[in-house]
């Protein structure tokens, strides 16, 4: 639930300007007739199904990716796939879908927003997520970034502290057929005990440090990514790597602006 910040270069990245997250958006084209949405269960190897789940607003999604992410440092051919399979007028509400494929964060009440397309092709890209992948987001949000997973791989894992959001979500997932995600209300912070360890974690909330039992629950070789820092203050995407011993890498990826990580994070960051 993001955008990135300005800056003229960090390492390989080329990012536009901050007005991705506030400029003014251009009105969709009028689509053509719809087709009825799909709603088929995800393969057991998603990387089998090659149709996009629905044809409605197609030509966008196509757009999308030859613009925001093709022409940026998106390339992992699964990704793209899954960044085009994925209807993101689907999660989020009505007063904002005509916005959907721009590139920017959207609203998605109760003080919280969809991260915007390119943020949520990258940081899938960094996680390298495979069929077999077992994968926990922490912040399911409207569920985009959930199913964007979904389209990789059937085992994904997805825990919202907001109730009504986490209900909305589930909600999609069932209507639309991501009935491979097993989704719950929670505090994030913990993680996913019962169903650890994980190939990699997502979090698209900022904490102010990285929560240790998300990287206690991360398998040797796992990866996380994460942005930490405080609200209003500068943050930033985090790739982390557990090693063979247990050992925490860090690599910095961007600055961005996220919503903060609530619950847990919260009051141990106000005792520290």
């Amino acid at each position: 639930m993001s955008a990135p910040l300005p800056r003229t270069r960090i390492g390989h990245l080329h990012l536009l300007a901050a007005i991705l997250a506030t400029a003014p958006a251009c009105a969709q084209p009028k689509p053509d007739r719809q087709a009825e949405p799909r709603t088929d269960r995800v393969a057991s190897d998603p990387s089998e199904r090659q149709l996009p789940r629905s044809d409605e607003h197609r030509a966008e999604r196509e757009a999308m990716v030859r613009r925001q992410l093709e022409s940026r440092d998106v390339s992992d051919p699964a990704v793209l796939r899954a960044m085009r399979n994925v209807p993101r007028h689907w999660f989020v509400p009505e007063s904002v879908a005509r916005y959907a494929y721009d590139d920017r964060p959207l609203p998605i009440g109760h003080d919280q927003t969809i991260s915007q397309p390119y943020i949520v092709a990258f940081m899938t890209q960094a996680l390298n997520v495979t069929p077999e992948s077992k994968v926990l987001e922490i912040g399911t949000g409207s569920g985009y970034q959930a199913a964007v997973l979904a389209e990789i791989t059937p085992h994904v894992f997805t825990i919202e502290i907001v109730e009504p959001l986490a209900k909305e979500a589930i909600a999609t997932f069932k209507k639309r057929g991501y009935t491979s995600i097993d989704a719950k209300v929670g505090d994030g912070y913990a993680g996913w005990t019962e169903n650890a360890p994980f190939d990699a974690v997502i979090v698209t909330c900022a904490p102010g440090h990285i929560p240790p039992k998300l990287f206690e629950q991360l398998k040797p070789g796992g990866r996380m990514c994460i942005p930490v820092g405080e609200t209003g203050r500068l943050q930033w995407l985090q790739l982390v790597t557990k090693g063979p011993g247990g050992e925490m890498n860090l690599s910095k990826l961007m600055p961005v602006r996220f919503v903060p990580m609530t619950g847990q994070a919260e009051r141990d960051d106000t005792s520290d």
